[in-house]
């Protein structure tokens, strides 16, 4: 079962994760113990979505990074067309009602005439999307859920707690949560002063306990300490809210945050996410330290969106490296980005102040990115030095 949803045996999901990861590994014991069947791709991710047509699987883990890229193509297509916007959002607005009253399907008029094309992109048979490891957009997850057709589940999780912790439920169409804890482990707030999160407000750093969570860090006892506490719960460093449902919300981080030169606490995972629903970003990194008394950023540009909007705002042409080294695309990036961060509810010095348009994508590869593609931190820092040093510098 997975939130709901019976694995069977003509089940087919597509593995293309790491198979050294935790998440990856526990699907692979459900499947197999399912009877069903996995597909592998031909490791390149580039690739990945030649893979899925040709596979056709009915089940698709899937990681948000994967999911925001998908949502960025699918409304770059929709924008090329006067006719397909306003079909698509007939249809889309459609669909958001169904949901509303909890009925997903992919037979549905609006399914046959303008959702068919982008669930043929999955392959046409997904009846379940999984997806963790970093919170993704209550935007595009909505978006995602009326075009796919299909329950699209969000779980929490980590490597210590064999992956899963907690994981929606089918027929809960809320958004922004990540279910009710597995009933393998128990999930408790605990508070953080620094922070001002408290328990007593059904806020704080999330802990879990139970058979799931590990024993320790091999041959590391001082940081097994600073995980496992003297009962045994695993304190994630990640902050979560319990909402009126009884369901849990990620609203925050402890681990990776650092105060600027003001006092202030900032949580460079909570902007990045927002600032990636950009739809010129791809990817991002966000910048700070105490000494300083603001924030920077690296943003890497989508490769499929840049060029086509340069060409349409500002009549320019070139190589997507010359055109990531335009000073009116800067500054364009920069305003769109501060423009969302209002919209969106971050604070004035959660609002980047100067940015480096950088043109190529953080990867595995280049060591950015770790296998399951989360940032870096630490070789971010270290790789994006110069320019960091510099973009303070000027605005001395």
């Amino acid at each position: 079962m997975a939130g709901g949803v019976e694995i069977r045996t003509d089940d087919v999901m597509i593995s293309y994760l790491p198979l050294a990861h935790s998440y990856e590994r526990l699907l692979h014991g459900v499947i197999y113990a399912s009877g069903a069947q996995i597909g592998f791709f031909q490791g390149d991710v580039r690739k990945l979505m030649d893979d899925i047509k040709e596979l056709q699987p009915t089940l698709f883990p899937c990681v948000p990074r994967l999911l925001n890229r998908f949502y960025d193509k699918v409304m770059t297509g929709v924008n090329s067309s006067v006719i397909k916007k306003f079909l698509f959002s007939m249809a889309l607005s459609s669909k958001e009602k169904e949901l509303k009253r909890r009925i997903i399907r992919k037979d549905s008029m609006w399914d046959k005439i303008v959702f068919k094309n982008v669930q043929a992109a999955l392959g046409g048979r997904v009846r379940l999307i999984t997806t963790g490891s970093a919170p993704l957009s209550p935007k595009v997850l909505g978006f995602l859920r009326c075009i796919v057709g299909c329950p699209l589940l969000e779980g929490y999780g980590q490597t210590e707690s064999h992956a899963i912790s907690a994981l929606q439920l089918v027929g809960d169409d809320t958004v922004g949560t990540v279910g009710p804890p597995l009933s393998c482990n128990a999930v408790k707030l605990v508070d953080i002063p620094e922070m001002d999160y408290y328990a007593k407000d059904n806020k704080g750093e999330v802990c879990v306990k139970g058979p799931n969570v590990f024993r320790g860090y091999l041959k590391d006892e001082e940081k097994t300490r600073e995980a496992l506490d003297k009962d045994g719960w695993l304190h994630t460093g990640d902050v979560g809210q319990w909402v009126e449902n009884g369901t849990l919300k990620i609203i925050d981080r402890k681990k990776h945050i650092f105060k600027l030169s003001q006092g202030e606490y900032i949580a460079p995972e909570k902007i990045e996410n927002v600032n990636i629903q950009c739809p010129l970003v791809a990817q991002m990194y966000v910048h700070g330290d105490s000494l300083q008394s603001c924030l920077v950023g690296v943003v890497v540009p989508d490769p499929d969106v840049l060029p086509g909007f340069a060409q349409e705002r500002f009549k320019l042409s070139g190589s997507f490296e010359e055109l990531c080294q335009n000073p009116d695309v800067k500054k364009c990036i920069l305003e769109s980005l501060t423009d969302l961060g209002r919209k969106s509810g971050l604070t004035s010095l959660e609002i980047v102040k100067d940015i480096l348009v950088y043109p190529e994508l953080f990867s595995v590869e280049n060591g950015l990115l770790t296998p399951t593609f989360k940032a870096k931190r630490q070789e971010l820092a270290k790789f994006f030095k110069p320019q960091i040093e510099d973009m303070y510098r000027k605005m001395a």
